[in-house]
C-alpha cells in the first residue's frame, strides 16, 4: 500500500486481523477503550485482547 499512498496517513477500521497485520501501527479497542497499541508483533506479545482475536481468526502459521 505504501507505494500508492506515498506520504499519506491512512486509517483503516477492520475486524479482520489479516487486513491490518502489516500496518505500521494498530490500535486495539475493547468496549470503546484502547487496550493496546503497536505493531502486530508487539501486540501479539503484549495485548491479550489482540492475541485472542488473532488466534480465533488465523492459524499459528498464518500469524508467524
Amino acid at each position: 500500500m505504501k507505494e500508492y499512498t506515498k506520504n499519506s496517513t491512512i486509517i483503516i477500521v477492520a475486524q479482520r486481523i489479516s487486513t491490518i497485520m502489516n500496518a505500521e501501527q494498530i490500535i486495539v479497542l475493547d468496549e470503546g477503550e484502547i487496550v493496546g497499541k503497536g505493531t502486530h508483533d508487539e501486540l501479539m506479545k503484549t495485548c491479550s485482547v489482540y492475541r485472542e482475536i488473532a488466534y480465533s481468526q488465523l492459524s499459528e502459521e498464518e500469524l508467524a
